[in-house]
Parts: structure tokens; sequence; C-alpha cells
């Protein structure tokens, strides 16, 4: 269980110690969330799936970005980081923030045992809240397994990918995304 600091924070609060700490933290609501360390698998998945998406879409106008930088979610006013985004063209930047976002087109969120119920739910729901945010990737570290959610005009289309020979295509950038890369160099038990 992910436990919260009590005390409310404002936004110029928030942002001042994120600023200077070790660890990350997401912003919700006033309350700040110390988000859980990484596992060597989780960190791995992700740079790969980063590193995978900057060399296929290195002369395109998509633009990866890594977990470093926080997603701000206006509607909700959340501070977030997933594990990786793509933009069509240059982020927009919250105001004069340069370490915020709003405009990601596709997410990826590896998930962990502590934060996959709030990514898989609370966390969608508010990323649906974005207008340029058209698909979504649930990445297992512990079997090579993916929920891809595509933005339909009917609503959310879920697709469940499983095994290392597939590949998943993505509407959003134009490109597939093998399960194999996603998961080089991940030693299953």
């Amino acid at each position: 269980m992910i436990s919260t600091i009590s005390r409310c924070y404002s936004l110029d609060e928030y942002r001042a110690l994120e600023e200077k700490a070790e660890g990350r933290s997401e912003y919700r609501d006033g309350k700040i969330v110390p988000m859980p360390g990484e596992t060597l698998k989780h960190s791995r998945i992700g740079g790969n799936i980063f590193a995978f998406f900057k060399f296929l879409l290195r002369d395109t106008q998509f633009k990866p970005i890594n977990s470093d930088l926080r997603l701000w979610i206006l509607e909700h006013t959340r501070g977030v980081y997933p594990d990786v985004m793509i933009f069509d063209g240059e982020p927009q930047l919250n105001g004069d923030r340069l370490d915020e976002v709003l405009n990601p087109i596709l997410i990826v969120e590896v998930l962990s045992p502590s934060t996959a119920d709030y990514e898989r739910f609370s966390k969608f729901r508010m990323y649906r809240s974005i207008g340029s945010f058209s698909e979504y990737l649930l990445v297992e570290q512990d079997e090579p397994f993916v929920e891809r959610y595509s933005k339909q005009a009917e609503g959310w289309l879920l697709s469940d990918f499983s095994g290392l020979e597939l590949s998943i295509s993505l509407d959003s950038v134009a490109i597939a995304l093998s399960m194999a890369e996603i998961y080089r160099g991940i030693v299953f038990e």
C-alpha cells in the first residue's frame, strides 16, 4: 500500500520539494504520494521500450520521453511520472514549467504489484481526460503480457498480447512494438 504524507501542500510547495527530492512523488489534490522504488526488471523493461521508440521514431514527428518528466493532468490537478510517453511533435509545457508536460498521445506503464490497480483503473481514468491521449500500454514485468487500450469513436478498445513472438500494432505512431524487444534481456522464472 502506498502511504501519503498527511498534510496538504500547495502546488508551489510540491513543485519546490520535487525539484530537490532524491525520489519521485506524485501530487494528488494537495497530497504528496511517494512513488515506490523500481525493480531491476521494471527499469530494464521501461528502458527497452524507450530505446525501441527512440530508435524507430527518430526521423518522425513523434517524440518519446522517459519517466524523468512529469505529466500534469489539468482536470484532476495531478502530477504523475509515466514510464514512457510519446508526443506528436514537441511536448506542450504546462505554462512556464520546464518539468511538466500536458499532451502525450501514447502512455506506457510498467506494472508493479503495489501500483498495478492504480495504474489500470484510477490513473487510466485520469489519463482519459487528456484530449491528445489515444493509446495506453500496461506492461507486466513477471510474464510477457501487455494490455493495449486504444481510443475508438465508441470508447476504449482493449487488446491483450501474451508471449514473446507477438508484436503490438500502435495506431497512434504507426509502428509495431515487438514483445521480444519489450522483454529483451528479461529472465522469467
